[in-house]
Parts: structure tokens; C-alpha cells; sequence
């Protein structure tokens, strides 16, 4: 095998043709943000597009165990959350801390883009 298919199939090239582009995130930050005036009305804004347009349920990861991210909530922080549930069990993650899946659902580069809006504040 050669050592571009080799990298394909380890996912080194592959991850990075998928990775959004740093300028298309602030765009998206941007586009979320447009009417805010502090920090709270950022993230209900940034919430809102999650809410849109992120394809829930989908299914991840968490310390081993296989769970479904059911939604996305707003907790009394004003933190951005996803309700996980695995058997009867449900449980609130920060999305800040929610590994993503391969491949990512539909609407994930909105989790970038809170990702790298939390970053800079």
C-alpha cells in the first residue's frame, strides 16, 4: 500500500480535508452573533443555530461507552448541553466536552465554530 493510501486509511489526510476552515467558522460565529450585545445573547444566539442545524439523535462515545446525544439544552449556567442517554440512564454534557463521532453528523462545524467562539472569550 502506498503511504498516501496508508495515511488516507489512518485518517491523517482524510481528518484533514474534513477540518473546517478557521475563516468559515468566524463566518458562522459571526453570522450567530450579529445582534448580540454581550456575552449570554452570544450564546443563545449560537444555541439557536446549534438547534437548527445540528441532526440529532446521534451516537458517540463517552469514557468507552456507546451513548445517543438525544438534544441540545441551555442549562441554568447558560451553558450550551447536550442530553446523552444510554439505556434509561440520561445524562447533561457540556458540548465543549463531547467528543464527536466519525463520521460527524450533519451540522457539526456549528460545534466548531462555539468551540472557537469559547476560546476567544
Amino acid at each position: 500500500m502506498g503511504k498516501t493510501k496508508k495515511r488516507l486509511k489512518q485518517g491523517g489526510l482524510l481528518n484533514r480535508a474534513k477540518r473546517v476552515s478557521t475563516s468559515y467558522l468566524d463566518k458562522l460565529i459571526a453570522e450567530a452573533t450579529v445582534d448580540c450585545y454581550n456575552e449570554s445573547e452570544e450564546i443563545g444566539g449560537i444555541f439557536t443555530m446549534l438547534e437548527e442545524n445540528l441532526a440529532v439523535p446521534f451516537t458517540t462515545k463517552l469514557l468507552g461507552f456507546e451513548v445517543t446525544v438525544e438534544r441540545i439544552d441551555l442549562n441554568d449556567a447558560d451553558e450550551i448541553v447536550t442530553v446523552c442517554r444510554r439505556g434509561r440512564e440520561r445524562q447533561r454534557i457540556p458540548i465543549l466536552d463531547l467528543p464527536l463521532p466519525e463520521p460527524r453528523p450533519k451540522g457539526a462545524e456549528w460545534i466548531d465554530a462555539f468551540r472557537r467562539w469559547a476560546q476567544g472569550r
